[in-house]
């Protein structure tokens, strides 16, 4: 029981991280990779599909991503869509390629953004020790049902705050590892 409590708990746990990677990616760095233009939905045949289902999104260069549509009518919907997206990407059109260039980062850029970046850190660990608390009432829960005892109960305790800490230091690491890309230049 009290391992299966566990389980659940390093389970969702590394879900929360896996979020938190991928809210990360969104933020963009002075480089260019594809995963910015993760968010980006493109209005296809009346519904909303997104970018990587309608075009195919790779890096031409380190400042440069290029975008070539499936389907030649929808190179006016697709830069349409990147313009109105909050990214601050200015794409143009070369025919059926859409050419996106980074724009540098400024000093001030850089500093929302690891502003953001720390935001979505601390949005992770609120959500690992939120799973924590729940994992704990469920231990608590065996405990008041007098189906596991209280030594059993610490220790599940001690075990989940283990699994808690390690997953907070591998957000942190993670946060680290994000600020010094945005600081690059």
């Amino acid at each position: 029981m009290i391992e299966g409590i566990k389980k659940d708990a390093k389970t969702r746990m590394s879900k929360a991280l896996d979020a938190l990677a991928g809210n990360f990616n969104k933020i963009r760095t002075g480089r260019a990779h594809p995963s910015i233009l993760d968010g980006i939905q493109v209005s296809y045949y009346g519904s909303d599909a997104p970018l990587s289902q309608v075009a195919n999104v790779n890096v031409e260069d380190a400042r440069t991503l290029s975008v070539t549509p499936w389907e030649k009518n929808l190179v006016p919907d697709i830069e349409k869509a990147i313009m109105k997206s909050d990214l601050g990407l200015n794409p143009s059109t070369a025919g059926a390629v859409i050419r996106i260039p980074m724009p540098a980062l400024t000093e001030e850029t850089r500093k929302n953004f690891i502003r953001q970046a720390r935001g979505e850190a601390e949005t992770a660990r609120v959500s690992i020790r939120n799973i924590r608390r729940d994992a704990l009432a469920e231990v608590k829960s065996l405990l008041k049902d007098k189906e596991i005892s209280e030594d059993d109960e610490r220790r599940a305790g001690d075990d989940i705050q283990k699994i808690t800490d390690q997953f907070v230091a591998d957000v942190d690491k993670a946060l680290a590892a994000k600020e010094k890309d945005l600081m690059e230049i």
